[in-house]
């Protein structure tokens, strides 16, 4: 196998190694400065009722991407956590705005400075690269997560 092709495949692996090390990080359950353990799901609920202040449990799901019922039980889990505040919506009676305790802030901030530390470790490793590699890189990058997200795993050899 010539070199080229050999080095080729050794990207190939060290992006699915990558992957599945970010996806690692990412499923370890976390305090962020709290008393509670916050999972996953619930980090990036709470950075959505921050990012969105007075949001609605419909509202979220749409931001989210998910049903209002997954929206619904893992806010049940944050208010057990006093990390969320379910108020009635003083425009519309029939619906709840979500916002974020004390304690949910303090979360959002510490999950906010983790994800700093790891863009921190990304701009060290590139901080010798030019405007045309980190231009590469950034294609590259972005064209192979739309590759892997359409790729049909149905393939007959």
């Amino acid at each position: 196998m010539d070199k080229l092709l050999t080095n080729k495949h050794q990207i190939a692996y060290d992006s699915l190694n990558l992957s599945l090390a970010l996806v690692e990080l990412d499923k370890k359950t976390r305090y962020f400065g709290t008393d509670v353990p916050i999972f996953h799901s619930e980090i990036h609920v709470i950075m959505a009722i921050a990012e969105h202040s007075g949001i609605h449990v419909g509202g979220l799901a749409d931001v989210l991407g998910v049903t209002k019922g997954a929206v619904s039980e893992i806010l049940k889990k944050l208010e057990r956590k006093a990390l969320v505040i379910k108020d009635i919506d003083d425009l519309n009676l029939s619906r709840y705005s979500l916002s974020l305790t004390e304690k949910g802030k303090k979360a959002h901030k510490n999950h906010m400075y983790y994800h700093s530390v790891l863009n921190n470790i990304v701009e060290n490793e590139l901080q010798n690269a030019t405007e045309a590699e980190l231009k590469f890189l950034s294609n590259f990058l972005s064209s192979l997560i739309s590759r892997v997200e359409n790729f049909d795993e149905n393939i007959v050899e």
